[in-house]
Order: structure tokens, then sequence, then C-alpha cells
């Protein structure tokens, strides 16, 4: 039997069976829809990585660097905490309701999340035997994972967390632009080949059998990007907040550390680190993000940025508490001018005599 509660982590990975939820939404009302990022989903979701690494070779280099710290952790628990097919406890993916989710708050919440809760996830997760870390008293099982999850965050995600989140609200305000520019239809197309906006009507195909159209007044549609999903899921039960997690762009860059390949000609007319720069705002990023990019202090890069900005080449836009920063279209000109230039290419687009 299917679960009662089946939330979005758990549908990745399943039998492709031509699942179909549908959202309709409040007269396509732009209000109807926002945007959050949740510490703790992607706390939860990254424990795939755990069990099935070579699934996710982007995060190796990240996987590598906290194997030190993963060592001393409660391992049972957290591999516990998924399945052979990735799913996880939809208690532990919660619904966010800002980008600027405070991870304290949410393992507060599950600290107290009801037994009975506790029980029908953990029990959806694994339908047979529990694993023996999840096994005993619910409450005593219940603080076991809520400290093995704080001291996973504080060893394995609190020090790349500004890397993380920077990439995750880029990805927000490049979904802003999208809508903006084109329309929420372009917007969700965006997201993944499983999500698509039709008369007003949010469809997300899944893997699962689930199928199910409710409408979403009152409570809204929460786009929610990840850095440990390629797709696009949501709860299959209509019971849940409509939800929609969905792979973040830029998760390729994530861990980058060496400066991104620049034009000669534009280092030799700005600066290596500048050009640098110019190079990767092609798409919305912070400086926290840029400097580990770049391989640079962030008080460097802030002074670069600064300087790239008064010069009309950059955009800049706050976010919450942070400021994202996008090639202007000066800045498109100085960038795409310069390699057109070098390889032989008139601005006209008439050959080089």
């Amino acid at each position: 039997m299917e679960p009662a509660r089946t939330g979005g982590a758990r549908t990745v990975g399943g039998q492709t069976r031509g699942g179909l939820i549908q959202y309709e939404l409040a007269g396509m009302d732009v209000a109807d829809v926002r945007f959050a990022v949740s510490p703790l989903t992607e706390l939860t979701l990254s424990l795939r990585t755990f069990r099935d690494p070579g699934r996710y070779p982007v995060h190796l280099p990240w996987l590598q660097r906290t194997e030190g710290a993963r060592a001393a952790l409660d391992l049972p628990v957290l591999r516990a905490l998924t399945n052979d097919v990735l799913w996880t406890p939809d208690y532990l993916t919660p619904r966010p309701y800002s980008p600027l989710t405070r991870i304290a708050d949410e393992l507060a919440a599950i600290e107290s999340v009801p037994v009975p809760r506790l029980a029908d996830d953990l029990r959806a997760v694994h339908p047979g035997d529990l694993p023996a870390a999840l096994r005993g008293d619910l409450g005593t099982v219940r603080a076991r994972i809520a400290t093995a999850l704080r001291e996973y965050w504080n060893t394995c995600f609190e020090p790349w967390w500004p890397r993380m989140r920077a990439v995750l609200q880029a990805d927000v305000v490049h979904r802003g632009q999208v809508m903006s520019a084109y329309g929420m239809a372009s917007m969700f197309a965006d997201l993944s080949e499983r999500v698509r906006l039709v008369d007003g009507v949010v469809r997300v195909r899944l893997g699962s059998d689930a199928r199910f159209r409710r409408a979403t007044t009152g409570e809204g549609l929460t786009l929610v990007p990840t850095l440990f999903s390629r797709g696009a899921t949501t709860p299959i039960s209509p019971d849940e907040p409509p939800v929609i997690m969905y792979g973040a762009r830029g998760v390729g860059t994530l861990w980058e550390t060496e400066p991104e390949r620049s034009p000669k000609a534009l280092a030799g007319l700005v600066g290596a680190t500048r050009a640098g720069l110019l190079t990767v705002l092609a798409t919305p990023a912070s400086s926290t993000e840029l400097a580990g990019r770049l391989g640079v202090t962030t008080s460097a890069v802030n002074q670069h940025l600064r300087a790239l900005r008064d010069a009309g080449l950059l955009a800049s836009a706050r976010h919450g508490r942070s400021v994202l920063y996008l090639r202007s279209e000066l800045g498109d000109a100085l960038v795409t001018g310069v390699a057109s230039s070098r390889s032989g290419v008139r601005h006209t687009g008439a050959p080089a005599g």
C-alpha cells in the first residue's frame, strides 16, 4: 500500500509509473507562487550521498573534504535515514516559508515532532524491519536523530553553508528574472522537464503512480531549490502543502576553487581577478560564493565588485541579507566584445581584414 505521507524527497528514485500531480493556481496570481530555501531539507537530502556517492559526482570534492569529520558522527542513524531508493522521512524535509529559513528553527521543530508522525514517516521509508539505529523507544529515537543531524550540520555543513546558500539564492533570483521577463509558464518550464504550467494548472510528472488535482488557494505553491536533487518532485498526498522541489542551477560550480579562465585581452584591460569576476557573473552570485570560486578573500572580492559596479559593468540586488551581483548590459558587451575581437571578428560581424 502507498504510504499516506510521501513527501517530495521520497518520490525520487521510485519506479516509473507515470504519476501526475496538478496544482491549480488562484487565477495564475504571481503572489500565489513563492520561493523558499530549507537548510534542513539540504541537510537531509545530502544523506543520499552517503549511500550512493557515485550518483552525485559533483559533490565528491565536498565528500572528500568532510570525510574525517563524518567518521566521528552517528553514522548508523544518519545512514538509516535513507533507503535503497533514496527516500527520506517527510518530517525532515519540511515546507519552508522563506528564502532565509534558519537551521536552528528547523532543528528545534524536529525535536518536537509528534511520535505518531515520526513512526509513520520511518515506517514509510523502511516498510519492513527498521534499521537497528531506529528501533526502541521512539522518544529516544527522535532525540538521537535530532542530535545526529545537529552534529552533522555543525561539522560538515555549517562551514560550507554560505557557499551553498549563495547558489540557492542565486537560483531564486534567476527564476524571478525569468518570470519577470518571459512569464510564469517559461519559469515553470525552466525548472525541470517534469514541470509545466498549462491553463493555470501546474503539472508535475513523478516516478510514483500518484495522481491528484488540488487548488493552492489559501496556501500558495512553494518552490524549493535544492543542491541534492537533479529533477523535480512534490508530495504525492493531497493532504500535504503544495511544494515543488527542483534541482538548483549552478550546482556544477559549487565546489570549484580555481579561477575560471577569461580572455587574456580582458585580463590585460581590467586585471585577472576582475576579468574572472566578469566571466563568472553571467549568472547571479554573492561575494561569498565568488570568493570560494576564485580562490581569493571575500573582502578582496568586495573591493573588485564595487569597482566593477561603479564602472557600470555589474548590477547588484539585495536578496535578504545577501547582495547578489550580475553582469550589466555594458559588462556583457565588454566580455563578448573582447572575445569576438580575439577570435578575429569585428563587432559589425564582418571578417577582420
